[in-house]
């Protein structure tokens, strides 16, 4: 134990507290059994560490924060351990990495059974399931998902510039208010760009200039390593689902054609399918349908876009697509705050939100002619700074979470 407690003092030594994401307090961290899920990179384990050192000192032994991804774990069990650290005293037990232990699902519905009195959090890939097939944890475990940075967290850890949150209903109900009190501290069309480029990831405060290479290999990491393991993706298959990414990058916003797909880059059209469950899964990219609520396991997507703008720039062959890019900024940061999306259909809007309101995103010109016919619809215009009715900046909504 007392290995594992000196890696927990060097981890918490270089954890940066600067800046705490409003994310973390959504969390309920007195449950039992938490599960903090998300792509690599978007900032899980800093979530955890920042929470041990708000809330407790540090050298109190009653918490431990380890890696199942460690050497130690190749001969300790996450069981033994823990079982250890209860008759030392421990009440919270953190354990980052997860999905990398094998078979951990079962151990730790022994931990949860066998100590009542233990506060247990781990983390780990998005693509990790609750219920494995051999031990369902769903009934025991709170998940949270965790997205990268939005817009007005960019705005704060770059410019020091601090926003509120507002909610989409206060957004759409007073938008011209929420702009004009975010133009009294900035300018947020000067930094949206930058923000589409290289905002997502909070990795890109640790190593600016390496910030390409870093999303590439977390694109690499998540097809060649979890998709692999956590999915069973045919390694001979790794190549071609990049080069399925890199074709959903160049596409404009318009309906899929997964016959055309499925040419392009040589797999068969039942096995795309599946693949593109995964990738978004893997929130690498967003699967939109017109009606989310009779979706099959393995049905066609209407529309398809990678999961954030910084995957754009990173695997178009060129500059992206502007108005796939408006596009793709809008869903993610609509998702990320835990609405519903589903795609509005050639006749009407671009997207339907909450199975409500419509909403047509492009640039400063858009008018209202698409969604005439609707009775709560709206525009998300690139572009502007200032809402005009209920045509509204793009970047706004960015403010959500």
């Amino acid at each position: 134990m007392e290995k594992l407690f000196e890696r927990h003092d060097n981890y918490l030594a270089d954890v940066p507290m600067g800046y705490v994401r409003k994310i973390a307090s959504k969390i309920d961290w007195n449950s039992r059994l938490i599960a903090i899920k998300g792509p690599k990179g978007v900032g899980k384990s800093t979530i955890m560490l920042q929470h041990i050192k708000n809330n407790f000192a540090a050298d109190d032994r009653h918490v431990l924060y380890c890696s199942a991804d460690t050497s130690y774990f190749t001969t300790h069990t996450l069981a033994q351990t823990a079982d250890m650290f209860v008759k030392i005293g421990g009440t919270h037990i953190f354990i980052d990495e997860i999905h990398k232990y094998k078979g951990w699902s079962s151990e730790i519905k022994e931990i949860y059974d066998a100590h009542k009195s233990l506060r247990i959090v781990i983390s780990g890939s998005s693509l990790i399931r609750l219920n494995d097939g051999d031990t369902d944890l769903s009934r025991r475990m709170v998940p949270y998902l965790i997205p990268g940075l939005s817009f007005r967290e960019f705005l704060l850890m770059e410019k020091g510039i601090a926003i509120d949150s507002i909610s989409l209903d206060g957004l759409l109900e007073s938008p011209n208010s929420f702009c004009t009190a975010v133009k009294g501290k900035c300018h947020p069309l000067e930094f949206f760009n930058d923000y589409l480029k290289k905002g997502y990831y909070p990795f890109y405060f640790e190593s600016r200039n390496t910030y390409p290479i870093q999303v590439e290999n977390v694109i690499d990491y998540i097809i060649n390593v979890e998709l692999t393991q956590q999915r069973g993706l045919e390694v001979g298959n790794t190549r071609k689902v990049k080069a399925l990414l890199k074709v959903i990058s160049n596409s404009v916003p318009y309906e899929v054609d997964i016959q055309k797909l499925s040419k392009s880059i040589g797999i068969e059209r039942a096995t795309v399918l599946k693949y593109l469950k995964y990738l978004e899964e893997a929130k690498l990219i967003i699967r939109l349908f017109q009606n989310l609520d009779r979706v099959g396991d393995l049905q066609k997507p209407d529309k398809i876009l990678l999961d954030n703008t910084n995957l754009m720039h990173i695997l178009a062959d060129s500059s992206p697509v502007i108005g796939t890019l408006r596009e793709c900024f809008f869903c993610n940061q609509l998702i990320s705050a835990g609405h519903k999306v589903e795609y509005g259909g050639i006749k009407t809007g671009d997207f339907r939100i909450d199975d409500s309101r419509v909403v047509e995103v492009g640039g400063a010109d858009k008018d209202f002619s698409q969604v005439s016919d609707e009775t709560d619809a709206y525009v998300a215009a690139d572009d502007i700074d200032s809402a005009i009715g209920k045509k509204i900046p793009l970047w706004a909504f960015g403010m959500l979470y």
